[in-house]
């Protein structure tokens, strides 16, 4: 595959959404509202759903954007779509408002149902992360060069846990404990995807609710750096699919050293969403 040529406009794109959430963030983070689901809503979120949206229209108009801002989008009319925008302007709006920086700006390409490409922003640390499933994933930290990110392949005598700090339950306490000697990694957003990716953790079992534009993007850049997400069946997380735009349970890893999905069925009430 080759890599394609809206890769730097796209990255733009998402600093340019970097900029507009720190400049809500900067001023202490701005009003907020919640949405029916009782999800907050701030500035920082319209503003860089607006800017992304615009933009990419203007980059490839013949392709749609859906965007979690704008996701009322029947499935008619979503089921005829080959290739799209997916995207979460503001991915950690809990983070945002918590002031932790851990909070990114997602945007991924979606083809027959696969993130083909993804770009993980991170405004407080001026850092992007973009993958390209059998292509290859880098990482780029301020004007710095561009570094490639790979996954790693051995366990050590601790398995790196990355996990949510908002989402932790029974089904998740029992993977833990048949893990075995561990280390739990909680972070914010779809820095979890980006983690495994440059080796820093080796599996991020999800087992609570995601929607579609929570994961496309750092499920295209772990699986350009040699990583998986599997559903708890063993088939590949897929999008687009069905009038629901949430996620089943999910399981990313890097390494394939150990049987993840037998370890996931052996723990009560971890089954798919």
């Amino acid at each position: 595959m080759s890599v394609p040529p809206f890769v730097e406009p796209v990255l733009e794109i998402a600093r340019a959404a970097g900029r507009e959430i720190l400049d809500v963030y900067s001023a202490g983070g701005g009003d907020v509202t919640h949405k029916q689901d009782s999800s907050p809503l701030t500035e920082a979120d319209l503003r860089a759903h607006r800017l992304i949206v615009r933009e990419l229209s203007q980059l490839t108009p013949d392709w749609p954007v859906l965007s979690e801002e704008a996701s009322d989008i029947d499935f008619a009319t979503r089921s005829s779509w080959n290739r799209y925008w997916l995207v979460d302007p503001l991915d950690g709006t809990r983070e945002f408002l918590s002031r932790n920086g851990e909070f990114t700006v997602n945007i991924a390409l979606v083809e027959d149902h696969r993130p083909t490409f993804g770009v993980v922003h991170v405004p407080v640390r001026d850092t992007d992360y973009w993958g390209q499933p059998g292509t290859g994933a880098w990482r780029r930290v301020g004007a710095a060069a561009r570094s490639a990110i790979r996954v790693t392949q051995t366990l050590g005598p601790a398995v790196r846990i990355a996990g949510s700090r908002s989402h932790r339950g029974n089904s998740l306490e029992g993977f833990l404990a048949g893990v075995g000697a561990h280390e739990f990694v909680e972070m914010g957003s779809s820095l979890k995807f980006c983690l495994i990716a440059e080796g820093g953790a080796d599996v991020y079992p999800r087992l609570g609710p995601t929607s579609e534009w929570d994961t496309a993007a750092g499920h295209a850049v772990l699986g350009g750096a040699g990583g998986v997400v599997l559903r708890l069946d063993g088939t590949p997380l897929t999008y687009n699919t069905r009038e629901s735009l949430l996620n089943p349970h999910f399981l990313a890893y890097g390494s394939g050293a150990r049987d993840w999905l037998a370890l996931l069925g052996r723990v009560e009430g971890g089954a798919s969403a």
